[in-house]
C-alpha cells in the first residue's frame, strides 16, 4: 500500500501548527474547532465522506468514512485532536523538522499518529481498493480530560474493530492502566486555638489516615505485577484543610489518584481505602471520615488472540520486516471506552517523546511506517 509521503508530512506539520489546546485544561484555549475544520477538509479531499460532530458546545470531533461494498468488518482508526497546555515550551506550534523529528505540542501525543490515520485512508482510496467493510477515521475531541468525543461517537457509530493510535513506538499495546479519583474528608470540630478540650483537629485526623494510606501504597506496589503494565499504585495528589491559624480545623480533604491494573474494579479499589477509615474509626471515637470516588476510568486489556490484534500483527510484520512486540502502557487511553462498548480494540502508534513535556517530538519516519501498517491492517481486517 503506497503512502503519499508529501501529503503525510505536510498534514502532520499543519496539524501541529494549529493550536488545539483543550479549554477544560486551559480556560480560554481554542479547543478543536480549527483543527477539526482542517481535518474535515483534508479527508473530504481524500475521497472520504465526512461528518463534523459536536459532543459539547464548542467542542468538535470529525468522522471520516471510506465506505465498503458491504458484508465485511468495519474498522475505526482513532486519534484525539486536542492537546494539553504549552506552558514552558519554546516552540509549541513550530512544526519544525530537525534530524528526522518534528517538534511541537501534540506531535507525539498524538498528531503524528492522527496524520498517519489520514494518510492510511488516503492510500486506501487512491489505490482503488474496495474493501467489504467500512474504514473510518475518527479525530475526537477532549481525550485529554473527559473523552467527550469518544463517548459521543460511540453513541452514534457502530464499528467492529478499532485501532487507537496513541504512541507505542510502532509496537502493539494490549493493555493499559485505569484510574480512580477518590476524595477522603476527615471531620473535626472548630474551636478557638486555646480551647483544646473543645476542638478536634481534622488535620491531625487526616495525618492518621495518610499513615494508613502510605501502608496501602507500599502494599500495592509489592503485589504481583500485571505482566504488561506492572503493579497498581496510588498517590495523595491534593491536600487541604483548616480555617485559620487560631482555629481547630473543622475539616480536611485529600484527593487521591489510584491507578488500577486489568482485573481490578472501582469497588475493590474504593473498598481498600474505606477499610483504612473503618479501622481508624474503630480505634478512635473522634475519627470520622467519608470516602467518595468521583471519577473513574477502567483499565484495558485485549487478548493476543483477538482478530484485530492478529490483523495488526500481520500488517506490522509485513511492513517492518519483523514482528512487533506485544507491550502494555501505564497512561489511560480511549481504548478502554471502545472495548467497553463492545468494539475489539488494540493500540498501535508512532514513535516520539515529550508528551505533556516542555519539548515534544514525533519521529517522522515512524509516521509513514504507521500509515502503511494501518492501511495494510484495514485490507486484512475489512476484507
Amino acid at each position: 500500500m503506497r503512502i503519499d509521503r508529501k501529503y503525510t508530512l505536510e498534514t502532520l506539520a499543519r496539524l501541529v501548527r494549529i493550536n488545539s489546546i483543550n479549554p477544560t485544561l486551559a480556560p480560554g484555549a481554542p479547543g478543536e474547532k480549527e483543527i477539526a475544520a482542517f481535518i474535515a477538509e483534508s479527508l473530504r479531499a481524500c475521497g472520504l465522506a465526512v461528518e463534523t460532530l459536536e459532543p459539547a458546545p464548542g467542542r468538535t470531533s470529525v468522522l471520516g468514512r471510506l465506505p465498503g461494498s458491504g458484508g465485511g468488518r468495519s474498522l475505526m482508526l482513532q486519534g484525539h485532536c486536542d492537546t494539553v497546555d504549552i506552558a514552558g515550551m519554546a516552540e509549541p506550534f513550530s512544526g519544525a523538522t530537525r534530524d528526522g523529528k518534528l517538534y511541537g505540542r501534540g506531535a507525539c501525543d498524538m498528531k503524528g499518529s492522527l496524520a498517519a490515520c489520514m494518510a492510511a485512508a488516503k492510500a486506501l482510496h487512491d489505490s482503488g481498493t474496495r474493501l467489504r467493510g467500512d474504514v473510518l477515521v475518527a479525530a475526537v475531541a477532549d481525550e485529554e480530560y473527559g473523552s467527550l468525543g469518544t463517548s459521543d461517537m460511540l453513541a452514534r457509530v457502530h464499528v467492529d474493530g478499532a485501532i487507537v493510535t496513541e504512541p507505542t513506538n510502532l509496537e502493539v499495546c494490549l493493555a493499559h492502566k485505569g484510574y480512580l479519583w477518590i476524595r477522603v474528608e476527615t471531620a473535626g470540630r472548630a474551636a478557638h486555638g486555646s480551647k483544646f478540650a473543645l476542638g478536634i483537629d481534622a488535620n491531625m485526623k487526616m495525618g492518621q489516615f495518610l499513615a494508613g494510606l502510605s501502608e496501602l501504597e507500599r502494599d500495592l506496589r509489592a503485589r504481583p505485577p500485571h505482566p504488561l503494565v506492572g503493579p497498581p499504585s496510588l498517590h495523595a495528589a491534593l491536600l487541604s484543610g483548616g480555617a485559620g491559624l487560631s482555629t481547630y480545623a473543622p475539616s480536611c480533604t485529600v484527593q487521591i489518584e489510584r491507578r488500577t491494573v486489568p482485573g481490578e474494579t472501582e469497588a475493590q479499589a474504593t473498598a481498600e481505602i474505606q477499610a483504612i477509615v473503618d479501622r481508624l474509626s474503630a480505634q478512635d471515637a473522634d475519627f470520622h471520615a467519608t470516602v467518595h470516588a468521583f471519577f473513574v476510568r477502567d483499565p484495558f486489556e485485549v487478548p493476543a488472540t483477538a482478530r484485530i490484534v492478529k490483523a495488526v500483527d500481520r500488517a506490522a510484520a509485513k511492513v517492518r520486516g519483523c514482528p512487533a512486540a506485544h507491550i502494555g502502557d501505564t497512561p489511560w487511553m480511549d481504548a478502554a471506552l471502545l472495548q467497553a462498548a463492545g468494539v475489539e480494540t488494540v493500540v498501535c502508534g508512532a514513535s516520539g517523546a515529550g508528551a505533556h513535556a516542555d519539548v515534544e517530538w514525533v519521529d517522522v519516519e515512524s509516521v509513514i511506517t504507521l500509515a502503511e501498517i494501518l492501511a495494510e491492517t484495514a485490507v486484512d481486517y475489512c476484507a
